[in-house]
């Protein structure tokens, strides 16, 4: 009998850590994290890897992005917050149509809001502005708009762009990722006063190619 009891406390114990993660599906609580990741993606090469299989207007031929703001978001010291519960009202459609001429589209201005704005704390204008401010203060190398075509380049090289570009950033508070063989995104690390930061250890994870694959604005 008492093997039986401990079967079951058991039993019980395992359907509780199988069930603990949906009391939290409806998101932390807005405002509550460490300091934020600011994400730059190299737009044409996402326009390789999904944007033009897609049909994505950030990727027509009578635009020429660059660095895009693909987000600002929320984050812990490890992990980090989405889909939060938040007081705070929602971007309105024309602020985040205001938005694609950082971000390439305003569909993506409003992913973010939903999945990243909701727990800044913020309103929808607020973490617009802020996500414009923080877009501007970065100083994106020029020289990768030379590119005249597909060049392979070392994952490193970018990151050293950047760094001789934004002489306050470190090593400590910069990432450059790769994906499906390109070149992906330069990600900084910034305080809530978009100051920059150390990065925690999930974030702070470089590309190491040394032959990725880096797209021309078109």
């Amino acid at each position: 009998m008492r093997g039986l009891f401990f079967t079951f406390l058991g039993l019980f114990a395992l359907i509780g850590a199988t069930l603990a993660p949906s009391a939290r599906a409806d998101g932390e609580r807005a405002g509550e994290f460490d300091y934020y990741v600011l994400a730059l993606s190299w737009s044409p090469n996402w326009c390789e890897i999904e944007g033009d299989a897609k049909g994505s207007d950030q990727c027509d031929a009578r635009h020429d992005h660059g660095w895009t703001l693909h987000g600002l978001w929320p984050q812990f010291h490890q992990g980090w917050p989405s889909y939060c519960r938040t007081p705070h009202g929602p971007p309105t459609r024309r602020m985040s149509n205001e938005m694609a001429d950082i971000m390439g589209t305003a569909g993506l201005a409003w992913h973010q809001w939903k999945k990243h704005g909701t727990c800044t704390g913020l309103t929808g204008g607020q973490y617009y502005a802020l996500m414009r401010e923080a877009y501007t203060r970065v100083n994106r190398p020029a020289i990768f708009r030379k590119i005249p075509r597909e060049v392979r380049l070392p994952a490193s090289l970018v990151e050293e762009a950047f760094l001789k570009e934004n002489p306050t950033w470190s090593k400590d508070s910069l990432t450059i990722t790769c994906r499906d063989g390109f070149i992906q995104e330069a990600r900084v690390c910034l305080s809530r006063d978009l100051e920059p930061v150390p990065c925690g250890r999930d974030v702070i994870k470089d590309c190491r190619m040394k032959d990725a694959r880096f797209t021309p604005v078109r």
